[in-house]
């Protein structure tokens, strides 16, 4: 039994989506884009990259053959790895969407099946009774923005505006998500927070998924800066998911990153915050030397998406990829006989696309531990397989979706 690693690398998908274009993401390619811009000499990033994509470790993990799998390309620049180390294949996303909430919950065995609510792509966004409302229970002076936006693009926006009226900047995106920035000192942080609670109360009626504190620091679009304590406020999972299975049966849950908020605490024993991958992989490693026998770890690694999917930077994504990759030596050195590591996605962030949100792609799966022999599992129909096989790994009752790959 030992201990499963679920190790969700958000947003790095790898294309083929037999759906995509109900998403209008037809022909998105994560992975393969980035891949192929480095290829190309496109992806230079001025003392940090150069040249083709070098994840020589996620590739002999069979990477590669997952995005060949699900593409019909290998990845550009990429050597062909015959015989992967790991167990590996690609997962079709069940679930109507292409959201971080939607794809933690799919991969710890719980699908949508009912649609989130979405707000729409005009100006205003949101209804006038939601922003009446929280305006007036919040005691806010107002609100700025209410319109769909990039975060970073709407801080250095109405950052300014935000600081001499104190309305804080409320925006949205293609995800089921209410977003609120305001300054972390200005406005004040647990301020913040407690308007993200009036706000995740208010949008319950409208089946939104996530309302998200985005707080800043600066006095000007030169200097403004998230900070690194956003925070997420989500929905609690509509059934049982593999954290709860784990939990109820006496083992420790850890929850790196912002599992914890993806999964509005449910199912977790241990929270280690950690605001970027760097942080997020050596609490990950701390986990893995404290954790005992049985217990789950899941960690999401958010940089990818949050830093370089949405704002488009391929080069960025691409350095951001390299430095993963070298830090994988050191979760290998923590893994214990008997330790099984799941490594995939939650949906794609093609950074080549146009807009700025997710992109619906299918997900990398790479399972492997000590004494795991590598081979294909093909297509996985749903992400749910992912929990389905950890559940299994750590003795726990069958989850009601999924197949296990073990």
């Amino acid at each position: 039994m030992a201990r499963g690693f679920l190790l969700v690398m958000d947003s790095l998908g790898i294309g083929g989506a037999r759906d995509a274009a109900e998403f209008g993401d037809a022909g998105a390619d994560t992975l393969g884009h980035i891949a192929a811009a480095c290829a190309a000499g496109r992806a230079h990033c001025e003392g940090l990259r150069s040249g083709v994509l070098h994840i020589p470790k996620l590739n002999l993990l069979g990477i590669g053959r997952a995005a060949e799998a699900s593409t019909g390309a290998y990845p550009a620049g990429l050597a062909y790895v015959q015989a992967p180390q790991a167990i590996w294949g690609f997962a079709r996303e069940r679930s109507r969407g292409k959201d971080t909430t939607t794809g933690h919950w799919e991969l710890a065995g719980c699908p949508l099946r009912r649609a989130w609510g979405y707000f729409p792509d005009e100006e205003p966004a949101f209804p006038a009774e939601l922003t009446e409302a929280l305006i007036a229970e919040a005691e806010l002076p107002g609100i700025l923005g209410n319109r769909h936006a990039s975060g970073t693009a709407i801080i250095d926006e109405l950052g300014e505006e935000h600081l001499k009226t104190g309305k804080p900047i409320c925006y949205t995106s293609a995800d089921s998500v209410f977003q609120i920035a305001a300054h972390e000192e200005a406005f004040g942080l647990e301020r913040l927070y407690e308007t993200c609670k009036v706000a995740r109360r208010l949008c319950d009626a409208y089946r939104i998924g996530r309302v998200i504190a985005r707080p800043f620091l600066g006095v000007s679009p030169a200097d403004f800066k998230r900070t690194g304590n956003r925070r997420d406020f989500s929905v609690p999972p509509p059934a049982r998911t593999l954290l709860d299975e784990a939990r109820e049966a006496g083992r420790d849950v850890w929850a790196v990153g912002k599992i914890a908020d993806i999964f509005a605490g449910r199912g977790v024993t241990k929270v280690l915050k950690a605001p970027d991958n760097d942080s997020q992989f050596a609490r990950t490693l701390e986990a893995a030397e404290k954790a005992r026998d049985g217990d789950l770890i899941v960690t999401n690694f958010i940089d990818f998406d949050q830093i370089y999917g949405h704002r488009r930077d391929v080069a960025g994504y691409a350095e951001a990829l390299e430095a993963f990759d070298r830090r994988l030596p050191d979760l290998t050195a923590a893994l214990r006989p008997g330790d099984l590591v799941i490594l995939t996605a939650d949906h794609g962030n093609d950074p080549t696309w146009s807009g700025t949100d997710h992109t619906r792609e299918n997900v990398p799966v790479l399972a492997f531990g000590p004494g795991i022999e590598g081979r294909c599992a093909g297509e996985l129909k749903t992400f749910a397989d992912v929990g389905q096989t950890l559940a299994a790994h750590l003795a726990l009752p069958p989850l009601t979706a999924g197949t296990s790959l073990m």
